[in-house]
């Protein structure tokens, strides 16, 4: 893989899980930004925010999955939806032309998956969420999926059906445990810069 590839958290999700994840990463870009709630539960909706309340502008996947809120929607939905179909088919394009998909069916290639687990290992799961700008809490997500969604935004990942809901005995254990944990997604190679601090649980 060229050193000179520099990846955005969507596009490392993508790497790294698939296209749930990425759009994961963007519905929290938006959440961070004030341009998401959560809804109905499992739901997101369109917030009051501002689209440049961040450290760069929206990616064409974050614009996507915010045009898609005008209407409440689950991470189910906003995945089969043609306009953020599309636009992560767009995504595709470059990171294969640069050797991280390959043809035909565009899974990751061998170079993107070691570089994604070196990553992994070099940036673990933050210890806490406080002090850490909006590309942090990014870049982590990307990363670690549901521990990351778990630890930074519990809340907003729970009421929006980003984390699956954890219940033993019939009891759920989020009410009890903020710090949950699960399954993870996400690789990364990210060269952003630094920036705003972004919005809060």
């Amino acid at each position: 893989m060229s050193d000179a590839v520099r990846l955005e958290p969507h596009e490392i999700a993508l790497l790294g899980d698939g296209p749930r994840a990425a759009v994961t990463v963007a519905v929290v870009d938006l959440h961070l930004r004030g341009l998401a709630e959560a809804d109905r539960p499992g739901t997101v909706r369109r917030g009051i925010g501002d689209a440049v309340d961040g450290p760069r502008p929206l990616s064409p996947l974050a614009e996507a999955v915010h045009a898609r809120l005008r209407e409440p929607a689950g991470p189910g939905t906003l995945v089969k939806d043609p306009d953020i179909r599309l636009a992560l088919a767009l995504m595709r394009i470059p990171l294969a032309e640069a050797g991280l998909l390959r043809y035909p069916l565009l899974g990751p290639t061998r170079a993107a998956r070691r570089h994604i687990r070196d990553l992994r290992r070099t940036r673990p799961l933050p210890a806490g969420r406080h002090g850490l700008s909006h590309d942090d809490r990014l870049l982590a997500v990307a990363l670690h999926g549901e521990p990351a969604l778990r630890l930074l935004v519990p809340r907003f990942a729970l009421r929006a059906g980003l984390v699956r809901r954890a219940e033993v005995g019939g009891k759920d254990l989020l009410k009890h445990s903020p710090r949950g944990t699960g399954g993870g997604y996400g690789g990364y190679s990210y060269c952003g810069g630094g920036g705003g601090g972004g919005g809060g649980e």
